[in-house]
């Protein structure tokens, strides 16, 4: 697959690969900015690093499987956003440095994709699923315009003690009438 680039008002998405190796630490062993991921935090650089590298494999394929891009602001990497692709379903997610929380990467980066995949690939259906207790993110799904299609147990964080409910959402597109 060609590598694109999305343009946000703030933001440049790009690429995620194994350049962003030291940045992409600064989040991804941090238990504190991990602590509603089910895959995080990462045990070790090298963990961080072989996730680099799946992600770099994946957008050298013809058809990939899914898309992580690094969010850019101002030239430095703040974060990730994803999409992944089941039966046509693009799945967001994301995760922002925490030193960044609070000011709408996440949502802006979470709708360039959106808007990017919907136009390039004829994307219509977006899901994103969040920890119940992750209240930054369920607004974040709330203010992309997606609802909550479902309530499920059985949630296990990573760095978690404890069992924890998922909320799933999701986004319909509906195109010109």
């Amino acid at each position: 697959m060609e590598h694109f680039d999305i343009h946000t008002e703030r933001l440049i998405l790009t690429p995620l690969g194994i350049r962003f190796l030291r940045t992409a630490n600064e989040y991804a062993l941090d238990r504190e900015n991990t602590k509603y991921m089910s895959n995080l935090p990462n045990e070790s650089p090298e963990e961080t690093a072989e996730f680099l590298r799946e992600a770099e494999s994946e957008w050298a394929k013809e058809e990939p499987r899914y898309y992580e891009f690094a969010m850019l602001r101002e030239g430095r990497h703040i974060g990730a956003v994803s999409i992944y692709f089941e039966d046509g379903i693009g799945e967001l997610g994301w995760i922002v440095n925490r030193r960044y929380w609070g000011n709408g990467f996440a949502r802006e980066a979470a709708d360039g994709l959106i808007r990017c995949f919907a136009e390039r690939f004829g994307t219509t259906r977006f899901v994103a699923h969040c920890d119940a207790e992750n209240a930054a993110s369920r607004r974040t799904m709330e203010k992309l315009g997606m609802v909550r299609t479902g309530i499920s147990g059985g949630r296990m964080n990573r760095s978690a003690r404890n069992v924890s409910l998922e909320y799933r959402y999701e986004l319909v597109l509906h195109g010109p009438d």
